[in-house]
C-alpha cells in the first residue's frame, strides 16, 4: 500500500503541474492607486473587459496579474520584475506612463518577456529595443497633430506651452509640437512647470503678456485642469488644447467651466471608430459598465488582444514567440483603428483623433480626425 501512496501521490504532483502548464499568465502593470490612479483604473476596465470576452488562447485559460505601481516609477520597475521572476509571466501589458514604461521596459527587455504598452507615447520607451512594443501612436505624431489642428483649423499663430519638466512624456510632446508648428509659420512662447504645482500664476502672467491665440499644456489632467482655471481667472479668452494627458473625468471635477472647449489629441473615440471590433467593443463596455468607454479603456483592450493574437500566430506561448509575433502585427482590426506594428521600432502607424472637453455633461465630444498622412 505505501507503493500504492506513492503512486497516487506522484498522479496527483503530475496532474498539478499539467493544470499548472495550462494556463498562460500575462502580467499588467498600471498605476491603480496615486497621482495618475485614474489612467490605470480606466486602462483596466478595458483590459479586464477584454479578457472576460476572449478568456482563452490556444485551448488555454489566459490568467491575468495586477500589478500597481503606485505612480511610481521605482514601484513600475520593481512590479515588472516581481511579475517575471515571480509570477512567471509570458507577456506584460503596461505601463500608462512614459516613464513608468521607460522605467519597467529594460526589465522585460533584459529578461526576453514582451511588454505591450497601452498609452506610452514617448519615442524612447520602445527605443532601441525588441520586446517592447505599443497599440498607441507616439508623441511625434501627436504633438505634430496638435499642430496642424491648431494652426488650420483653429487658425492659430502664436501659441503658449507649458511643459511639465518632470515628465518624459510631457517635454517630448511639446519638442515635437514646436517643431511642427514652427514649420507650419507659428510662434511660440515656452514656460515650465513641475508635477504637483498648484500655482501657474507666474508663468501665466508671461505668457498672456505676448497675447497667444492659444495655450498648449502638455503635462497630464491635475495640473491642465488647474493650469486652465487659473489661465480663465487671469482673462485668457482664446483656445485652450493638451494631449492624451488631460483624458480623465477629474479633468471636470477640477477644472469646472473652465475647462469647457478644451480640444485634446487622443487615441480614440466612440464617434471616430471606424473598425467593426470597435463596435462590438462599444456595445460591450456600456453593457458592462454603463457608461462610454474612454481612449485608455480602448487601448487597454486592443493591448491585450494583440498579445492573444500573436500568441495564436506563434501558435506558442513561448516569450520569444510572442515577441517575434507581435512585431509581425500586420493589419489587425482593433479598436482604436487597423494596427500594422513596425517591425524595427514596435511602433504602430496609425490616426490622431482630436477631441473637445464638454464640461456641461462632463464629457469628451469627437472634433475632428488628423490622418496619419498629414503628419508625415
Amino acid at each position: 500500500t505505501m507503493r500504492k501512496l506513492i503512486f497516487v501521490l506522484l498522479l496527483v504532483v503530475f496532474a498539478v503541474s499539467i493544470f499548472v502548464a495550462e494556463e498562460i499568465k500575462i502580467g499588467v502593470v498600471l498605476p491603480m492607486t496615486g497621482g495618475i490612479s485614474a489612467f490605470g483604473q480606466m486602462t483596466w476596465e478595458g483590459i479586464s473587459l477584454a479578457h472576460k470576452m476572449y478568456p482563452t488562447v490556444l485551448g488555454k485559460e489566459v490568467k491575468l496579474i495586477l500589478f500597481d505601481n503606485r505612480s511610481e516609477k521605482t514601484e513600475a520597475a520593481n512590479a515588472v520584475a516581481r511579475a517575471i521572476d515571480k509570477e512567471h509571466v509570458v507577456a506584460i501589458i503596461g505601463e500608462v506612463a512614459s516613464s513608468h514604461s521607460l522605467a519597467g521596459g529594460p526589465i522585460a527587455e533584459k529578461n526576453h518577456i514582451p511588454m505591450v504598452s497601452p498609452a506610452s507615447t514617448n519615442p524612447m520607451v520602445t527605443q532601441g529595443k525588441r520586446y517592447v512594443s505599443r497599440v498607441c501612436f507616439i508623441d511625434p505624431f501627436q504633438g505634430a497633430a496638435a499642430a496642424v489642428f491648431a494652426f488650420k483649423n483653429l487658425g492659430a499663430k502664436t501659441v503658449a506651452v507649458f511643459t511639465d519638466i518632470e515628465q518624459d512624456y510631457s517635454v517630448g510632446l511639446s519638442k515635437f509640437f514646436v517643431d511642427k508648428f514652427k514649420k507650419l509659420g507659428g510662434k511660440v512662447v515656452s514656460l515650465y512647470y513641475r508635477t504637483g504645482d498648484q500655482d501657474f500664476t507666474a508663468q501665466l502672467t508671461i505668457a498672456l503678456s505676448k497675447n497667444p491665440d492659444a495655450i498648449y499644456v502638455t503635462g497630464y489632467y491635475p495640473e491642465i485642469a488647474l493650469l486652465s482655471r487659473q489661465a480663465r481667472q487671469l482673462g485668457f479668452k482664446g483656445y485652450l488644447l493638451a494631449g492624451d494627458g488631460a483624458e480623465a473625468p477629474e479633468l471636470f471635477s477640477i477644472g469646472g467651466d473652465a475647462v469647457d472647449g478644451l480640444f485634446l489629441t487622443t487615441h480614440y473615440h466612440p464617434k471616430g471608430a471606424a473598425t467593426s471590433m470597435a463596435k462590438k467593443f462599444y456595445d460591450a463596455f456600456v453593457k458592462e459598465y454603463g457608461k462610454d468607454p474612454s481612449a485608455l479603456a480602448a487601448l487597454g483592450f486592443d493591448a491585450y488582444l494583440l498579445i492573444i493574437d500573436a500568441i495564436k500566430r506563434a501558435g506558442s506561448a513561448d516569450p520569444e514567440a510572442i515577441a517575434k509575433a507581435i512585431r509581425e502585427t500586420e493589419n489587425f482590426e482593433a479598436v482604436t483603428g487597423v494596427i500594422t506594428i513596425e517591425k524595427e521600432t514596435g511602433n504602430p502607424i496609425k490616426d490622431v483623433v482630436v477631441d473637445k472637453a464638454n464640461a456641461k455633461e462632463k464629457k469628451f465630444d469627437f472634433a475632428a480626425i488628423v490622418s496619419a498622412q498629414e503628419l508625415k
